[in-house]
């Protein structure tokens, strides 16, 4: 009777939403959170992506079906979190492409396309991928690849303004959900390999007009920004970078997903990524700790002033961006409820920090981690295990690697279980000094040598664990184990269940004990995570199907089209089969027309341009394997001309030259003489 009174209650709100706009989504109504709608990235400004909603709970998940579904034109990874407002479901797509649904029938309602460059992806190191919109007023906002911040009219999706937050001749990327706090659009940026420099920025949700700015790294050439950050770097983070490397690029740490808003401290949670480049010997000569890099900082959303920073991995080697899902909640700590801000960090070790001030107050493994043994809760520094930072031209193998034990997927909270729920991940790396370093703009630098990601014959098979945490017992409740290590993101219900994708599969389990509950086939990989809302009495879950981003773009998944599929109870809606996997045919390496390049010279630049995105699984082509490489016109009308350009594939003209490009010829030619290789190069998560 309790769960049909507290149904009855959220049916009536579900109802209410439906009948009429509440002229449009603001402050008051994502605070408020009614449980039928998901009005921001994580449901509230506390990003626990916890609904209340209860309809589909533990009885009753056996008869969620699909209720309506709906394909995409894009088919590279999908990574966007569902918003649903007014009865309007809103997603977003590869390549920044934005759609808007009828909730509750799937009704096509608008697109809209910013017809980004396909150069421009090149410059995302890790897919062309888009996690979701933020709604403000009568507004929808999307970050594009090529770093423009847009805002189009909620009801027909035509543009009202549109910025360029970055500087377009730079690498940058926006890749991350922007969001909405007091009337401003906030919005970060990606591209630290390359490297760039990153920043926060904060724009008027009516005019894009720049509100503030803060950058995560001091002015290479020593000159104030006239931002936000002036200050702080002036008295915290300048003398934290040395001489090095870091000058050429701007130093990397660029806030490239979460950002979360505090109601109760009004303050603003940003997670930054690595510096760069990675190895702080050829960053910084192997000084300082780099602020503000690999850190998580705490600003005041009105100004941008600067609160607090916590750096849960000083002068960072191995690309542990502090850049994983941020979590605002209330827990009961040492007799008390205390305000907290919460992270399963890439580097394996899961923070609790008091919100108000970024005091440490928990900080324990929760995957298996071998580059430290701990962390000083006195200090908040790592106890760093010998070797752990390759020197002296040796190579280390750790774990977590580069992928990290929990990457951007987000994680959930049931206040319920006072459980969090993390994609967690264990795959190990070998990380060692290169023979020599040479800055090159606009492309990655990295200061590594060969750096290779599980698995190999030397390496443990990697693995993958959805893990109930206790933040307060600091330990595992339960976990469930997964052959595939890059699963998608988490939600959290009200009727007891945490839904989780994995291969194929888009499951159901208890929240309080891991016991799978329901599995549905999606047909295709999965790493989103998906969003809940009510409508005219039935609740519905709806989830983004497709693969990629890091740890898709180095896998054997093949591409399929995205797609949108919505679940409600007794669903009837049979979605169409996707086509048949097509195998490549072996190349007639007797047809080929001999190279005249330099296979030596070849190879060094295939590792510098092209193996990241190119050296395994059908994800994308293995050049080695591909048809391009049979003849030399077609190949440099590809790598020099950018011929496949607008499929995201850009020419390297600015790079090297069309010798060069023989060379790359030859070496592949060589390549594919080889058996195919047993090893995945290196690549690493966004």
């Amino acid at each position: 009777m309790g769960r049909m009174l507290r149904w009855a209650a959220m049916l009536c709100i579900a109802v209410t939403v439906t009948a009429c706009n509440k002229g449009g989504v603001d402050a008051k109504r994502i605070e408020a959170a009614e449980a039928g709608e998901w009005l921001t990235y994580g449901r509230t400004y506390d990003e626990q992506r916890f609904s209340p909603l209860d309809q589909i709970n533990k009885e009753t998940v056996g008869r969620l079906g699909v209720a309506w579904w709906t394909g995409f034109d894009t088919d590279r990874g999908q990574e966007a979190t569902p918003l649903v407002a007014d009865g309007v479901l809103y997603t977003t797509t590869t390549w920044s492409k934005v759609f808007a649904f009828d909730a509750k029938t799937g009704k096509a309602l608008w697109s809209y396309d910013p017809q980004v460059d396909g150069g421009k992806g090149f410059n995302a190191c890790c897919d062309v991928v888009n996690r979701g919109v933020a709604l403000w007023k009568d507004k929808v906002y999307v970050g594009a690849l090529d770093g423009r911040l847009i805002a189009l009219d909620a009801k027909t999706g035509k543009v009202v303004w549109s910025i360029q937050t970055t500087d377009p001749n730079q690498p940058y990327t926006i890749t991350q959900a922007p969001r909405a706090v007091k009337g401003k659009i906030l919005v970060g940026n990606g591209g630290a390999e390359y490297p760039v420099r990153g920043y926060l920025s904060a724009f008027d949700a009516e005019t894009g007009k720049l509100v503030w700015r803060f950058h995560m790294t001091p002015n290479p050439t020593g000159a104030p920004d006239n931002a936000a950050s002036d200050k702080v770097m002036k008295e915290k983070a300048n003398a934290t970078w040395y001489e090095g490397a870091w000058k050429d690029g701007g130093g990397g740490a660029t806030p490239w997903d979460p950002i979360t808003y505090d109601v109760k401290s009004d303050l603003i949670f940003v997670g930054t990524g690595n510096a760069g480049p990675w190895n702080g010997k050829i960053r910084t000569g192997g000084k300082g700790d780099n602020l503000f890099a690999a850190s998580i900082v705490a600003l005041r959303p009105d100004t941008g002033e600067y609160v607090w920073h916590y750096q849960p991995t000083p002068r960072d080697d191995w690309d542990f961006d502090a850049t994983q899902h941020l979590m605002v909640a209330d827990l009961p700590i040492g007799g008390k409820t205390q305000r907290v801000v919460m992270q399963a960090n890439k580097n394996g070790f899961y923070y609790v920090l008091d919100a108000a001030s970024g005091k440490l107050l928990a900080a324990d493994a929760y995957v298996k981690v071998t580059w430290a043994t701990g962390v000083d809760m006195a200090t908040g520094r790592p106890i760093e295990a010998p070797g752990a930072r390759y020197e002296g031209g040796a190579t280390q193998q750790q774990t977590p690697g580069a992928l990290g034990g929990h990457n951007w997927q987000p994680m959930a909270f049931s206040p319920k279980e006072n459980l969090v729920y993390i994609p967690a991940q264990t795959l190990y790396m070998d990380y060692a000094d290169p023979k020599e370093f040479k800055f090159i703009k606009g492309a990655w630098n990295l200061g590594l040598g060969p750096s290779i990601l599980a698995p190999t014959s030397v390496q443990p098979t990697p693995f993958g664990q959805l893990i109930a945490w206790d933040p307060v017992a600091k330990k595992a409740r339960w976990k469930v184990d997964f052959p595939e290590p890059w699963r998608s993101g988490v939600l959290a219900t009200g009727g007891g269940l945490v839904f989780h994708a994995a291969g194929h599969k888009f499951m159901a389990f208890d929240a309080a004990t891991g016991k799978a509950l329901w599995e549905y086939d999606v047909g295709a990989g999965a790493i989103a995570a998906a969003s809940t809302y009510a409508i005219d009495g039935e609740q519905y879950v709806a989830l983004m199907v497709g693969f990629g981003g890091a740890g898709g773009m180095g896998g054997t998944e093949p591409r399929r089209k995205g797609r949108l599929l919505v679940f409600k109870l007794d669903g009837k809606t049979v979605p169409t089969p996707f086509p048949a996997v097509v195998t490549q045919a072996p190349l007639d390496l007797a047809a080929a027309t001999p190279s005249t390049g330099d296979a030596v010279k070849g190879q060094a630049l295939a590792e510098q341009f092209c193996n990241t995105c190119h050296n395994s699984g059908g994800y994308l082509p293995v050049l080695a394997r591909s048809p391009v490489i049979l003849e030399p016109v077609g190949f440099k009308a590809i790598v020099i001309d950018g011929a496949r350009q607008p499929h995201g594939m850009a020419g390297f003209r600015r790079f090297f030259d069309a010798a060069a490009a023989e060379d790359i010829r030859a070496f592949l030619l060589a390549e594919a003489k080889k058996p195919p290789p047993k090893t995945q190069e290196m690549t690493h998560g966004r």
